[in-house]
């Protein structure tokens, strides 16, 4: 395959310029492939205070461990509810710094409460995730992942394809400068170190969803809740955001097609369910293309068949498997209806049956509270160059955030990873084996989480 020439010259994190993904029903936030995220004309930089130099000099100082937190995580990879290690890496460090903190919410979930001795202010909520993928890392890097699991019963290789290791040491470095200036903060933060954003296998139900339901606001509920995810699809020292929906929906759907078996030289003696399953997925496409309005996006994908197991013979039944992506939940609740309601309805004027189940861990689509997102963007544009921050075009990337900001106002935005100087449309993407971070893309994410929490308490203001 043809490979763009490397500059060894690049940073050791920086990424290979080589276009790969891994394609996977993933839920993870990127830059849709091929698309352009657009400056945001506007939205100026929000006017400086003493307290956000202070902070950034802090940020600046504790910049070199950061990396290394994040370079040990990377080489100690661990999947959805698996993440003991990291998870005390994490409880350790934040009992040392003073803050409470509470332990194995959701499995190996942290929550942890610290209290600023500025004056009264409001609660802000900062999140990160901590799960890995099973994905075999391709990367040649000194702190590559050579780690191995079971997943689902499968022996498979172990790796932070998405960059959920940055996220938790860039929350280590935030909660390490605002326990150092903790005099000056008002109000208080409590940190979310969330386990398995990408999901469990079978029909477990985990990561944020289920830190809500152990109750992960309801000691200290905050006002609002701030989080980040790393992107190749922006360069190191941009940022991107976007008001409103900016992830998708994920649901997970199964259709299981029942025929009946016969000689595959006798197909009138059965029912074929393989040609009721091609008649099947050649009808769901007519749900977007025919039935709802084009201009609001939705996407229904069958991504695996399943049936029979020789050229000769008509098995007794196939099963389909695929995935939905939507903005608004009218929508969503609509393509689940019509996708029963198609399957069933062709099945039985073929002389089959069609059963569709709907996986109970879907993800609702991700959107960002826009009177928050509007308050907040000078904030994000006063951390990056003029011009750098980016407008992002919606994602059909699903984001289990989403059930955070939809139980308080929330603001999602990214942080670009790729090397300067690289074309972030021609290198691996998020979820790829070879998904690269450049170094340099930590720092602005540390600087925005910490100017995000100055701004919104309004800590270091008289």
């Amino acid at each position: 395959m043809f490979r763009r020439p490397f500059s060894k010259s690049l940073v050791a994190d920086a990424p290979l310029a080589r276009r790969g993904f891994l394609a996977a029903a993933c839920a993870c936030c990127v830059l849709p492939l091929g698309a352009r995220a657009q400056t945001r004309d506007g939205v100026a930089a929000g006017p400086a205070r003493p307290f956000h130099a202070a902070l950034d000099e802090a940020a600046r100082v504790i910049e070199p461990r950061m990396i290394g937190w994040r370079r040990d995580i990377h080489q100690n990879p661990e999947l959805g509810n698996q993440e003991v290690r990291t998870s005390g890496l994490v409880a350790a460090h934040l009992r040392g710094l003073g803050y409470s903190v509470r332990e194995k919410v959701a499995v190996t979930g942290i929550v942890a409460t610290l209290r600023g001795e500025g004056g009264p202010g409001p609660v802000v909520a900062l999140r990160a995730d901590m799960d890995a993928l099973p994905v075999a890392e391709e990367v040649d890097l000194p702190f590559a992942s050579r780690a191995r699991t079971n997943w689902g019963g499968q022996d498979v290789g172990v790796m932070h394809a998405c960059g959920h290791d940055c996220h938790t040491a860039i929350l280590m470095a935030a909660a390490e400068v605002l326990a150092k200036h903790r005099a000056d903060l008002k109000g208080t933060v409590v940190l979310i170190f969330q386990p398995a954003e990408e999901g469990l296998p079978g029909r477990e139900i985990g990561g944020a969803r289920r830190m809500l339901e152990e109750g992960a606001f309801e000691t200290t509920r905050p006002e609002v809740v701030f989080g980040l995810h790393v992107t190749s699809g922006l360069s190191a020292g941009q940022l991107g955001y976007r008001p409103g929906p900016a992830n998708a929906s994920a649901d997970e759907f199964t259709i299981t097609v029942r025929g009946r078996q016969t000689h595959g030289a006798r197909p009138w003696a059965g029912v074929d369910p393989i040609v009721i399953a091609a008649q099947i997925v050649t009808a769901l496409q007519t749900i977007q293309s025919r039935q709802v309005d084009v201009n609001s996006p939705s996407v229904l994908t069958v991504g695996q068949i399943h049936g029979g197991n020789r050229n000769n013979i008509i098995p007794d039944s196939v099963m389909l498997n695929g995935t939905l992506r939507t903005y608004d939940e009218e929508r969503r609740r609509f393509i689940m209806r019509r996708t029963k309601e198609v399957a069933e309805s062709v099945a039985a004027g073929m002389d089959g049956r069609a059963e569709v189940d709907w996986s109970p861990t879907g993800y609702p689509s991700n959107a960002n509270d826009p009177a928050l997102t509007a308050r907040m963007a000078p904030s994000l544009a006063r951390v990056v160059a003029a011009g750098e921050l980016r407008l992002m075009p919606p994602g059909m990337a699903a984001e289990d955030f989403s059930y955070f900001s939809r139980s308080v106002p929330g603001l999602f935005f990214n942080v670009g990873v790729t090397a300067p100087g690289l074309d972030p449309r021609e290198v691996p993407t998020n979820h790829s084996p070879r998904f690269r971070v450049d170094k340099s893309g930590l720092l602005p994410g540390l600087r925005a989480m910490l100017h995000l929490v100055a701004d919104y308490t309004s800590s270091g203001a008289a």
